[in-house]
């Protein structure tokens, strides 16, 4: 057994598993923020249903959610110390300030959020929900800032055989980040949406009783991925050119890599310095399947009097096509990551120096404690979120009414001797 091998391995199951959470999560959040602010804005209960209904699930994917995150931080520090000890005064500045600004405040805001219904004004509620969704994009943003300097490591300099951050600046201007964040963001949003359709599409095609509220809520998921897998479409696209300036050996062999791989063997020895084919593979099925989601804009019209109902099978596509973007979020991770073999940090760090040296025997424990304990809540999330999602809008546990005390026993006290 080769312990580099499963410590990529390991990385790539628990990161990849992480990254479902919070696509769903970020998603599902800028969802809510809209459906409670029409809520606050018109009155109207049905919004207010809405926001319970959705916002429960959300709440269940975020909880387990953190759970995946905290076990995949783990890593860093038993798997990768190389890592932490050559880059580690770089890379870990967004990932701190993620952690201490973004995350922290976001658990803040979602517990208050929780816990003040019927307790808060309309108003304050819903600025909460405002803070989650704020701080839930600061923190793809400073962690998006942190891959993207390990795809190409600006404003640093190596003093006594360690990376120092030199310019903070150059890690917010770095051209890896902003195509690549947009995508992520856009990403999350088709996810959102289309989990929001097809849980919809279920409901509706049950003909259970809360048709109106579930139309409503299949216009909007409907509307919102189709929107989103435009801005996907986009923003991959056009990240090429960028990508192929900094990481010229990502798309394989070309005249500027050649020179690239010929710098880089002086200064490393000799080595295959082209990434897998795994990574293109990758790459192209996810192009696929981004072609494949741009059809959702057939249906759009379907949504004028209710023809995407009455027709019925176009409910059917929308509940099957549910699983495509969860398998292009793990293809673009694969893609984006994978692609930058042999590297930890592009250039800079290779992966067999990253690496704890650690045995294979530990490792391969490590690998199957791991993803045991991640498919387990991985299981977890998705079998709580069919469950109550298929339980329907009646009565969500989420902003349920406190019981009202029992009325007073009109009946004259017992006397005592």
């Amino acid at each position: 057994m080769d312990t580099l091998l499963l410590a990529r391995l390991q990385f790539a199951t628990t990161a990849s598993i992480h990254f479902l959470f919070v696509a769903v999560t970020l998603g599902l959040v800028t969802l809510l923020v809209g459906m409670q602010t029409a809520w606050v804005v018109t009155g109207n209960h049905r919004w207010e249903r809405l926001t319970r209904f959705w916002g429960q699930l959300y709440v269940i994917n975020y909880v387990l959610g953190i759970a995946t995150g905290i076990v995949m931080e783990f890593q860093f520090g038993l798997n990768w110390s190389g890592l932490s000890r050559y880059v580690g005064n770089v890379f870990g500045a967004p990932l701190a300030i993620e952690t201490l600004v973004a995350f922290f405040l976001e658990s803040t805001f979602l517990g208050m959020w929780i816990f003040g219904w019927h307790r808060l004004r309309r108003g304050a509620h819903l600025a909460l929900l405002y803070g989650v969704a704020i701080t839930a994009y600061a923190s793809a943003f400073w962690i998006m800032v942190a891959n993207s300097w390990l795809q190409n490591p600006v404003g640093y300099e190596v003093r006594d055989g360690v990376a120092h951050l030199t310019d903070f600046a150059a890690l917010l201007t770095n051209p890896t980040l902003w195509m690549a964040l947009g995508h992520v963001v856009s990403a999350a949003l088709l996810t959102g949406g289309l989990l929001m359709a097809a849980v919809s599409a279920w409901h509706l095609n049950r003909r259970t009783t809360d048709h109106a509220l579930f139309r409503t809520s299949l216009r909007i998921g409907l509307v919102t991925a189709a929107l989103s897998i435009t801005l996907v479409q986009g923003f991959g696209f056009t990240q090429f050119g960028p990508v192929g300036g900094v990481q010229p050996t990502k798309f394989g062999s070309n005249p500027e890599a050649d020179a690239l791989i010929a710098d880089w063997t002086t200064r490393f020895g000799p080595g295959d310095y082209l990434p897998p084919t795994l990574a293109n593979v990758g790459l192209g099925f996810m192009i696929l399947i981004g072609f494949a989601l741009g059809l959702l804009w057939l249906l759009v019209p379907l949504l004028w009097r209710d023809w995407i109902i009455r027709l019925r099978f176009p409910l059917w596509l929308i509940m099957f096509t549910l699983p495509l973007p969860f398998v292009a979020l793990i293809l673009g991770w694969i893609a984006r990551e994978v692609g930058r073999h042999p590297w930890v940090a592009y250039g800079l760090l290779p992966v067999d120096q990253a690496v704890s040296p650690i045995s294979p025997w530990l490792m391969a424990t490590s690998l199957i404690g791991f993803t045991l304990l991640l498919g387990t809540l991985a299981v977890t999330n998705w079998t709580l979120l069919a469950r109550h999602a298929a339980r329907g809008a009646g009565d969500p546990a989420l902003g349920r009414p406190p019981a009202q005390p029992p009325a007073d026993d009109p009946r004259p006290e017992p006397a005592f001797a």
